[in-house]
């Protein structure tokens, strides 16, 4: 069985030069993307398709501009659980899941359990999710909120850049 760590390091500058021009573009075309890399299609169209099978290329999204969608207020939940035990921990997962405005969940290691990125309409929609929907999954023991005054850089959106 392979591990992680023998992918990674299987992973040569070519594979890492398509992984970085997919970064910036996940629509690229395999001849755009060939001619980018220094390499034909066909190699370049095995190379992309080993990265797939391997599972280190997950999938392809799209980017939102969630401010058209009128959903531009983020805020971060520090969430603290009652009860860290697998079966505490696996019911909340299971359930933040289920939450639609919860945009990313981590676990941490620190003096809370998990980091939540929630993304709503305006802090009185956040307000409501975090009382009526995330104080209410199992274990919470207590929450604290952070709210983004602006975003300067964020993966899954097309953010305003300086």
């Amino acid at each position: 069985m392979t591990t992680n760590l023998e992918k990674i390091t299987s992973l040569d500058r070519v594979d890492r030069r398509i992984l970085d021009q997919l970064r910036v573009d996940g629509r690229i075309t395999i001849a755009e993307l060939a001619k980018r890399v220094g390499l034909s299609k066909t190699p370049c169209q095995l190379r992309f398709r080993k990265l797939m099978d391997s599972g280190i290329i997950r999938g392809f999204r799209a980017i939102i501009d969630f401010r058209k969608l009128g959903e531009a207020h983020i805020a971060f939940a520090e969430v603290k659980l009652s009860d860290t035990r697998e079966k505490a921990l696996d019911d909340f997962r299971k359930a933040v899941s289920r939450i639609r405005e919860v945009e990313e969940c981590h676990m941490i290691a620190g003096s809370f359990d998990y980091l939540l990125k929630v993304r709503t309409s305006d802090i009185t929609a956040y307000r409501e999710v975090l009382g009526e929907k995330i104080s209410s999954l199992p274990h919470v023991a207590s929450t604290s909120s952070y709210v983004v005054m602006e975003t300067i850089m964020e993966a899954a959106s097309e953010a305003p850049r300086a």
